[in-house]
């Protein structure tokens, strides 16, 4: 540790707050009383009782500039309390005294986020008021926790200003396809044979409506969570698997082959894959399955059903309000242009390399978003070291 740090317990130099949560009948919703949160990282504020009543004698109590915690699913810091609010069992409340800078200890708990576990759970991780004020921290002398506070403002000030605006560029790489896209297929709608998806297609189906059997080995199967939205293409990283007998009891139109077009149309609707390789793997009823006639290019099956004219089409065909879904009876009806084949395979050339451009583009802004977020690990590395 270097020279004139200190190691001290939280314990010493805060003092925490364990929330408590009241009994049903002093919950309101007039908006009078204390705001009340109840814990996790995304907390719906609500009020209790009247000024009167549980409010004015509850101790459970978080004062503008306590750090807020989260001691259950998960565990770790939330953010600072910008007002007197009452805090439920699901946070506690650190209130720093005259000895330790209160930003100063809000990085050193964003540091260790990782390693506040508490005790682990069944369900979910806890942590009691014993175990965050038996946490060591590195103490330097209040003037220097100040400086090294300031250097880290000012820094992660300009990490903050560097990340908006590669994840703008990012954006911006998005839009400049979708725009593309939408132009190219824009005068297919103008000078061509307007038609239904299904005129395009020698099946439209969508997965098996059966549980699947699961098995230890054998044939992926993808669900919707295995369908990365940003890249659409298949992540089978992390798939369950089934008996191969299930896969090889499959109608011949369940079953995916190169050329077919999958269509999420449950929940995250609307997500075009294209099967470019010869894998056997099998799907959940979730995702459908386009296959093309002959007159169909694949390829540019993929790029319509991405296109912003489908997507719209999509978007207000959708049915139900808890998961919003796209029938295979709306799927099969899109209305589409009839391409020839000639035109279809400029337009995937077209589209193809402008498509590569972008990734090339998002591949550069995500990896300089990966690079700040290693710099600000860094940084806080170097801060509770004693090396800034």
């Amino acid at each position: 540790m270097k020279k004139g740090w200190v190691e001290k317990k939280l314990g010493d130099v805060c003092e925490v707050i364990a929330g408590q949560s009241p009994e049903g009948k002093y919950y309101n919703n007039k908006g009078k009383g204390l705001p009340f949160y109840q814990g996790k990282r995304e907390f719906t504020e609500k009020f209790i009782g009247e000024p009167t009543t549980w409010t004015m004698s509850i101790t459970k109590k978080a004062q503008q500039g306590d750090i807020l915690m989260s001691v259950r699913a998960p565990v770790g810091p939330v953010n600072f309390s910008t007002e007197k609010i009452c805090i439920g069992r699901g946070l506690a409340a650190i209130r720093a005294t005259n000895l330790i800078d209160k930003e100063f200890l809000f990085n050193f708990l964003i540091k260790h986020e990782k390693e506040i576990v508490g005790n682990t759970g069944a369900v979910f991780n806890s942590i009691n008021k014993a175990q965050i004020e038996s946490i060591s921290i590195p103490l330097p002398p209040l003037p220097e926790q100040q400086r090294i506070v300031a250097i880290l403002d000012e820094a992660f000030a300009a990490i903050a200003t560097a990340k908006e605006n590669a994840e703008k560029n990012l954006q911006n790489a998005r839009e400049l396809f979708k725009s593309y896209l939408q132009s190219v297929f824009s005068e297919a709608w103008k000078i061509c044979d307007i038609v239904t998806l299904s005129d395009l297609a020698t099946d439209i189906t969508d997965g098996d409506h059966l549980p699947p059997p699961k098995a230890e080995t054998g044939v992926p199967f993808i669900t919707i969570g295995n369908i990365n939205k940003e890249t659409r293409n298949i992540d089978f990283s992390d798939t369950f698997r089934v008996p191969h007998e299930y896969l090889t009891n499959l109608k011949a139109n369940r079953k995916p082959k190169r050329g077919d077009v999958l269509y999420t149309v449950t929940g995250s609707f609307g997500i075009p894959v294209l099967v470019a390789d010869d894998v056997e793997f099998c799907f959940q009823r979730h995702i459908g399955l386009v296959r093309p006639k002959p007159s169909t290019e694949s390829k540019w099956l993929y790029y319509l059903l991405a296109s912003p004219q489908v997507s719209k089409q999509a978007d207000d065909r959708a049915t139900r309000t808890a998961q919003k879904t796209v029938s295979l009876k709306v799927l099969r009806s899109f209305t589409v242009p009839r391409v020839l084949m000639p035109e279809q395979r400029n337009a995937v050339t077209k589209l193809d390399g402008l498509a590569a451009e972008t990734q090339h583009l998002e591949s550069i802004y995500r990896q300089k978003l990966a690079a700040l977020d290693e710099l600000k690990k860094s940084l806080l590395h170097q801060a509770f070291i004693g090396g800034l």
